[in-house]
């Protein structure tokens, strides 16, 4: 199962620049409302330090690439469409692109911090980053909070002046959202609320929402257009706002990584994704090198494009997955092949989390795992490290 990262963003923002860019698939891009009518759905990529080295092998992936040491493991991006103002009421695609964001993990919300797109998408100029960002978050808790208050009115009906569980009636009516009773009970408590929904005010029920939304509905802000004065001015101004402390920032160009894949794919550069620099290894003409020379200085400020970096800002640090290989007793392969598999999982998993992860039979029947770096045994319950390498021995093979 690959993780399912949510790409939002208004019209003319180059949303879909990003997405091409992140998959090179050649989805439509213009500067009008809907230019992706259905979601996109496409292949990208996080790095991983790959374990091969470590064990003097080379690495064979059954899905992926490998390049000079760096694992690139796939992950679903899927380009949502139909992001404007009052979508949680039916405008645009409403509903539809309410449940196309739902079947996500984790948005990258793609915003122009050049201000040069006001809030509908439409060209000006000193347009504020910050009511893009506000807006898709308060559609989102606008949305969140419809659910909630269904909950709250089914519980009264259902239990008034019975003994019940709030948390029981929420986590059920909120169960699209990924959150189950215990999660439920713990975000009412740490808002300090009692588990009463008549102690209750409005403000309660508003924050509440949108605590569940931030905790269900992770999110990176993709700030892109880096390459131009006026985001940089903005990037200055929003990213030290402590009202957005609660986001994650990327200066990004979704433009500067196309152009260097396709200059990669043309022979013209060597660019591997993510990296801060890369080598003008065919013939350009002045123009070309002039477009080039501008590409590398972002890159060299911003440390890469940042396609890249959202792309692991969102799975690695936001959702705060790790990667696992699996391995044999020498830590090197499996029957398959040399480290040819790499999985991403959730913070916290184990040894069991992992097995099942492969497959029902083997978590069915596993007896322990073996830590191949150290070579020691490790039990069902062991809490799994980014790049560990585990092999699994278990009692049960998966089925073919």
């Amino acid at each position: 199962m690959s993780y399912r990262i949510g790409l939002v963003g208004k019209p003319s923002v180059g949303k879909s620049t990003f997405f091409n860019a992140a998959t090179m698939n050649d989805v439509p891009e213009g500067a009008y409302p809907f230019t992706t009518i259905d979601p996109t759905v496409g292949e990208a990529y996080v790095r991983v330090d790959c374990a091969a080295p470590e064990f003097d092998e080379t690495c064979t992936p059954s899905v992926g690439v490998c390049r000079e040491g760096t694992r690139f493991v796939p992950v679903k991006l899927v380009d949502v469409a139909g992001l404007v103002p009052g979508a949680h009421e039916g405008r645009g695609l409403g509903n539809q692109f309410l449940t196309d964001l739902n079947e996500t993990d984790v948005l990258i919300h793609v915003v122009d911090f050049s201000g040069k797109t006001d809030i509908e998408g439409e060209a000006t100029e000193g347009h504020d980053p910050r009511d893009d960002i506000d807006f898709l978050e308060e559609e989102l808790d606008a949305w969140y909070l419809d659910v909630l208050e269904k909950g709250l009115e089914k519980f009264e009906t259902r239990y008034h002046g019975a003994d019940a569980a709030i948390e029981e009636e929420l986590a059920d009516q909120m169960s699209a959202f990924g959150i189950d009773k215990d999660r439920m009970k713990r975000v009412i408590l740490a808002e300090g609320l009692e588990l009463d929904p008549e102690t209750w005010d409005e403000t309660d029920r508003i924050e509440l929402a949108r605590e569940i939304r931030k905790r269900t509905k992770p999110m990176v802000i993709a700030a892109n257009k880096m390459d131009t004065p006026e985001a940089q001015a903005n990037w200055a101004e929003i990213t030290t706002d402590p009202d957005y402390d609660h986001l994650s920032f990327v200066p990004t160009s979704a433009h500067a990584e196309k152009a260097l894949k396709n200059a990669d794919d043309a022979g013209v550069v060597d660019y591997t994704p993510g990296d801060d620099a890369f080598e003008v290894v065919g013939d350009v003409s002045g123009e070309q090198k002039a477009g080039l020379d501008q590409i590398g200085e972002f890159v060299d400020e911003y440390d890469g494009t940042g396609v890249q970096g959202a792309l692991e800002a969102a799975v690695f640090d936001v959702l705060g997955c790790i990667a696992v290989f699996p391995g044999s007793a020498n830590g090197s392969k499996d029957e398959k092949g040399v480290f040819r598999d790499c999985f991403i999982l959730p913070e916290g998993s184990t040894t069991e989390d992992f097995a099942y992860h492969i497959h029902s039979d083997i978590g069915e029947g596993l007896l322990h795992g073996t830590d191949c770096r150290s070579g020691r045994q490790v039990g069902t319950d062991n809490e799994l490290s980014h790049r560990d390498v585990i092999e699994l021995v278990s009692t049960k093979q998966a089925a073919p």
